[in-house]
């Protein structure tokens, strides 16, 4: 236990995968996380959030991790980890109908989809498989052939968890891979936005299609991100030799894209309360306050789950105890008042429209109550160009604390969060100045 404690305290703030081996040097379960620091942590310190990880936790008697660039290939590098060394625990707690797979069918031009582990485990070579939400809403199947066998070569995971709309956004950006029908007379709406190399239209033949999109594709999903980059620089620079500027800018942008993949949408997967990922999506409630002059204060109570807003989730609060304009301690009656409500699920993060007073205010009310969450506020820097973050995990002062990697790298969802909260102030405002000046 010891030499855990030592790599406990040598973890980095870094997205990847972490591995628990027990006392004959078997693989009992793998996880993935944005923070592997603050992932890996909390299975150490003491409480147990359920009787099953308290069963596995006394089999760990080693830990492994093992950084990557992003979110998404920790997602993948987990579900390599799963399928060839299929650990204890990671077995035990499956649910079938969680376990999503991702299949590349054997169209001529082939297709990417979503499978589940009961749809693989059938006897028929073809399943009906999910293609995502259609622009009405409505979500679109196709029934397709897929890959057989045993050995299949074009079905990558299992995923646990895996939010799978995110998961297609990211890779059809990376990788242009094509949802529409060839044949068509014009051109498919992703083929004008640049998401589309042309399936639709002629633009493409299967061969090319292959080449440039399915096989680098699947690289990517089995894990081999470097043997891939190594191989786009390779026909980036025989492009550029031969001229073919065109083709080499595609690349070179290709290759931006996988050296900077933005996996903001992944974060509500990644960094969960409950190690075992039995929480859920990720919960972040945004707070605001609104005045105008020492009357008419309101504050607001955003929700975001898996980094999309649950608006019937919102709340609105009108200042009831707070003299003047201060926004302080706005904050903390909206807080208090929030916490007296049990029967709300409590968030992963508060994020507080505000900087170090704001952050303090609200951190001070969560101290009172022995409540151990972190929060992150975010304010304008100089003339209101820059958003700088102020985050607090702990008990600490917020001067010893630097601003976590995951928070950095998901600032775009927090501010998103922000932006929302200081919406809904406003509305709420205006509703009630509307109200009170039609009496």
């Amino acid at each position: 236990m010891l030499d855990i404690q030592k790599k406990l305290k040598k973890l980095p703030d870094a997205p990847g995968v972490y591995l628990f081996y027990n006392s004959k040097k078997e693989l009992i379960y793998v996880g993935k996380a944005t923070s592997l620091r603050s992932r890996v942590r909390s299975y150490f310190r003491g409480a147990r959030s359920s009787r099953p990880i308290e069963q596995m936790m006394h089999e760990v008697v080693d830990i492994k991790v093992e950084v990557t660039d992003s979110v998404l290939e920790a997602i993948i590098l987990e579900g390599k980890y799963i399928k060839e060394k299929q650990p204890k625990y990671n077995v035990d707690w499956r649910d079938d109908k969680s376990w999503n797979y991702l299949v590349v069918t054997k169209d001529k031009f082939p297709k990417v989809l979503v499978v589940r582990q009961h749809e693989l485990d059938g006897d028929s070579s073809s399943a009906r498989a999910s293609l995502g939400m259609t622009k009405n809403g409505a979500r679109s199947h196709l029934t397709l052939a897929l890959p057989s066998g045993r050995g299949r070569k074009n079905v990558f995971g299992p995923y646990p968890g895996l939010n799978t709309a995110a998961t297609l956004k990211i890779l059809r950006s990376l990788f242009l891979y094509s949802t529409c029908s060839p044949g068509q007379t014009r051109p498919c709406f992703y083929r004008q936005i640049g998401l589309c190399l042309g399936v639709c239209d002629g633009g493409i033949t299967p061969a090319e299609y292959r080449q440039k999109v399915i096989n680098p594709l699947k690289l990517f999903l089995s894990g081999q991100k470097k043997s891939l980059l190594r191989s786009l620089n390779t026909k980036m620079v025989q492009a550029s030799r031969v001229e073919n500027f065109e083709e080499a800018g595609r690349l070179r942008n290709q290759i931006k894209a996988l050296n900077r993949i933005q996996d903001i949408a992944l974060l509500n997967k990644s960094f969960t309360i409950d190690p075992s990922g039995q929480s859920g999506e990720m919960r972040i409630e945004g707070y605001d306050i609104s005045n105008l002059g020492a009357t008419g204060k309101v504050g607001s109570m955003v929700v975001f789950k898996g980094g999309v807003p649950s608006k019937t989730d919102y709340r609105k609060f009108n200042i009831k105890t707070v003299v003047g304009q201060s926004d302080v301690d706005c904050l903390k009656e909206v807080l208090s008042r929030r916490l007296k409500h049990s029967e709300w699920p409590m968030p992963a993060v508060f994020l507080i429209d505000g900087g170090v007073p704001q952050v303090n205010a609200v951190k001070s009310v969560l101290n009172n109550l022995k409540i151990d969450i972190p929060v992150v506020g975010i304010a304008k820097g100089a003339k209101r160009k820059r958003n700088d973050l102020v985050v607090v995990g702990t008990n600490a002062k917020i001067q010893d604390m630097p601003v976590p990697k995951w928070a950095q790298k998901n600032l775009e969802v927090l501010i998103k969060v922000r932006d929302e909260a200081h919406r809904f102030a406003i509305k709420f405002q205006r509703e009630k100045r509307k109200i009170k000046d039609n009496k």
